[in-house]
Order: structure tokens, then C-alpha cells, then sequence
């Protein structure tokens, strides 16, 4: 064998060893339901559910794949932990609202496409009014792995105790910066936490000194109790919380919403 061509099935090996440890390093993504993540409403049958990525009300602007169904799925572990904070809010005056818990890889694949795609900003205006479509991996508001593939991540907010109705997204009408303030955004029946949900911003950072009150003190009483029982915050997201001992910390998931 000539020297050239022990050099050319030397580089064949190891690059065919290379593949070989990707495959064998790659995160698994699992696409059976255990029977451990379960409906929300089994534990805390009364928790208010506003799902938007099965809406066209969300930063894509349309119905997210994998979501059939307006449900929240969470592993049990996740859900008797949240069902403690929503004990510990009532007498407090508050409940919880949940925009989304479990999220299927095939949603997640979905949002990295859509991120990909840089004519598609047919929701800038709304949810990220001051960032850069490019440069949304950059900074870290989209990537091609999520905690909530993994069932024990939740987005939500408070909502006052008997809150009023979620008015109904209307795409006809001029979108509102999730930026500006309560009243000139997308009326949510929450609290006021300053800035909308899915808000791409600085302004979304949980400890962000530029919220004022009322809503940074929300903000803090939503951390504070989720903690207690738990979770941990999302630094630049005010909503999103993941149970801290998950009981699938390596395994993403891809079966569907339903």
C-alpha cells in the first residue's frame, strides 16, 4: 500500500470514529409519553391554561407543529411541585396561568427553522420589536434544544384569583410592541409583569432594575414562590421555570400535544 493511500484510509477511519462518537454522544430524543407526564389538570384541576403555540397568537404566527390539543403536560414530579405553589398563592389573592409546559423537539425543530428563515418577520413588530431576526441564536432566545422538551419546564404568570376573560387575539388589528406598557400591548388577563410573554427583550429579564412597580414586585413574588417549591428561573425569561431535581434531565421528547 502506497504511502498516499495509508494516508487516505487513515483519514477515512478517522472520520468515520468521529461520526461514529457524534451518533454515540448525540442527545437521545425519546418519542413515547411516560406514563409519569401527565395532564395538568389531573393535579390542579382549576390552574387557568392559555396554550399559545397552539394558536396563531405566538412569535411565529401560526399554530406551532406538535400541539394538537390546548393542554399543558408536565412530568407528575413538576406538577405536585406546582400544584404547592398554587396553594401558596391563594391566600395571597393569586393563581397561576400557564402558556406552555411540555414542548414537543418537533416544536422546537420548527422554531429554529422559522429563526432560520430571515424574510419570514411577520411577527417582529409584536415580539421582538427591537432585535435583530439574525441574531436571535446569537443572544440566546432560540436554540435547537429546550428544558421544555424534557417535561418539567413550565412559562406562566400570575393571574389575579377569578380573573377577567383572556380577550381573543385579533390578527387584523395592528400589532402592539410587547415592549410597551399595560395597555398599549396585547391585553393579557395576568398581572402586569411588564413586559408580554415570549417578549424577545432585555426588558423580559426577570431582575431587569428598568421595571418599575408594580410589575417588578410581581415578578419577584412569581420567582420567590416558584423557588420555594423548587424551580429555577429563566434569568432573561420573567415566565419560564424548570424544576431543579427533573426527572429526566438528559432525554428530549417528540410525541405529540394531545
Amino acid at each position: 500500500m502506497t504511502h498516499s493511500i495509508q494516508c487516505l484510509v487513515g483519514v477515512l477511519l478517522l472520520t468515520l470514529s468521529a461520526v461514529g462518537m457524534a451518533e454515540m454522544t448525540r442527545d437521545p430524543v425519546e418519542r413515547t409519553r411516560p406514563a409519569d407526564i401527565i395532564e395538568i389538570t389531573t393535579i390542579i384541576p382549576d390552574v387557568l391554561l392559555d396554550i399559545r403555540y397552539i394558536t396563531p397568537y405566538n412569535f411565529i404566527g401560526r399554530p406551532v407543529p406538535g400541539y394538537l390539543a390546548p393542554k399543558c403536560l408536565l412530568t407528575r414530579r413538576a406538577a405536585e411541585a406546582l400544584a404547592r405553589v398554587q396553594v401558596d398563592l391563594a391566600p395571597l389573592g393569586y393563581g397561576l396561568k400557564i402558556y406552555d409546559c411540555y414542548r414537543p423537539q418537533q416544536a422546537v425543530d420548527a422554531f429554529v427553522a422559522w429563526a432560520e428563515d430571515l424574510d419570514d418577520q411577520v411577527m417582529k413588530t409584536e415580539f421582538y420589536p427591537n432585535v435583530d431576526k439574525q441574531n436571535l441564536f446569537r443572544d440566546g432566545y432560540i436554540a435547537a434544544r429546550s428544558g421544555h422538551s424534557r417535561g418539567s419546564t413550565v412559562d406562566l404568570t400570575l393571574v389575579r384569583l377569578s380573573p377577567a376573560e383572556q380577550p381573543a387575539f385579533d390578527p387584523s388589528a395592528p400589532q402592539r410592541s410587547c415592549e410597551n406598557p399595560l395597555g398599549e400591548r396585547f391585553a393579557d388577563n395576568g398581572v402586569d409583569m411588564g413586559t408580554g410573554f415570549d417578549c424577545f427583550s432585555p426588558l423580559s429579564h426577570t431582575l431587569n432594575p428598568a421595571i418599575a412597580e408594580p410589575a417588578h414586585g410581581y415578578r419577584l413574588l412569581l420567582k420567590g414562590t416558584m423557588e420555594r417549591h423548587g424551580f429555577r428561573n429563566l434569568a432573561e425569561e420573567w415566565w419560564h421555570f424548570t424544576l431543579i431535581d427533573e426527572p429526566y434531565p438528559d432525554t428530549w421528547f417528540d410525541f405529540p400535544v394531545r
